[in-house]
């Protein structure tokens, strides 16, 4: 996401944070064994080819039927942040639709490194890695887009992905742009949101668990520590302007899985074996959650 997307809100009451420590101690053994595979498409180059559309939203993408596993009859959507094409649709990607809490842009074009490294591409490439390891686990993995769309989805449209799933999880996947020095990767929780067509009471604490497990398997497969500057150490982050998570209706979280604009971070995300770690501890998270 961009820096000013991820610009901390004002700190509202809500339910007392554990830290990611005790979320790890939460996470479970890890269900997969799976290593990193050998470094993938790195900074600039092109994302791999686009599986076939078959979806319950018009952009959706999912695959062929997954193998029998330990989550057989789960469905998990997956989002990946932005899409490369959304800077050449710049007047798409700016108009407004409603987000539950007021209006805001359909999308935007994201961050990048310092060296051009896209977010859209990091984005595509750990959900990718993501989608083979929960549908080597027996998931129905969908995905709101593939690079099989010119821009988009619009946020609205992301959220109603997952519900017309009926996902039992929504993940959307990203990569911060905040200063240097700010490290770290945080998740992104929904607040309590009620109007305008938006109601996350139903999801805010299975969302919460869904967060707090991927957190805690997240710092154990990656070694990342939870951000330095948003979330005050626990690695997780309530927010109730991001259309996303207000017009959700099935657990959801976002996960920020590092500062693209810190050159430390930078050197993680652009390295293809630990994008393959990212996937996994997020694919752990998932699968201890839906197995709870």
């Amino acid at each position: 996401m961009r820096q000013e997307d991820l610009a901390p809100p004002t700190p509202r009451p809500g339910p007392r944070r554990r830290s990611v420590f005790a979320a790890a101690a939460l996470a479970g053994v890890c269900l997969t064994a799976a290593g990193c595979a050998d470094d993938g498409p790195g900074p600039g180059a092109g994302p791999a080819s686009a599986s076939a559309p078959a979806s319950p939203s018009a952009g959706a993408s999912s695959v062929k039927p997954p193998p029998r596993g330990p989550l057989s009859g789960r469905t998990v959507v997956i989002d990946p942040g932005h899409n490369p094409g959304n800077r050449d649709h710049t007047r798409e990607i700016n108009s407004k639709v409603d987000i539950g809490t007021g209006r805001k842009e359909c999308d935007t074009t994201g961050t990048a490194t310092e060296s051009g490294y896209a977010e859209a591409l990091f984005t595509l490439d750990v959900s990718r890695r993501l989608r083979a390891l929960l549908e080597e686990r027996g998931a129905r993995v969908v995905l709101t887009q593939d690079d099989d769309r010119p821009f988009g989805p619009c946020v609205d449209e992301r959220a109603r992905i997952g519900n017309e799933a009926r996902a039992d999880a929504v993940v959307s996947v990203h990569a911060d742009g905040s200063a240097t020095g700010n490290r770290g990767f945080h998740v992104i929780l929904p607040a309590v949101v009620d109007g305008s067509g938006a109601d996350t009471a139903e999801i805010v604490a299975p969302s919460r668990e869904l967060g707090e497990r991927i957190a805690g398997n997240f710092v154990r497969v990656t070694g990342s520590a939870p951000s330095n500057y948003i979330g005050g150490g626990t690695g997780l982050d309530t927010r109730d302007d991001l259309g996303g998570l207000n017009l959700s209706t099935v657990p959801k979280v976002f996960v920020e899985c590092g500062n693209m604009r810190d050159p430390a971070d930078a050197a993680l995300l652009t390295s293809g074996s630990w994008r393959q770690k990212a996937a996994l501890g997020i694919a752990d998270g998932v699968s201890s959650y839906l197995k709870r």
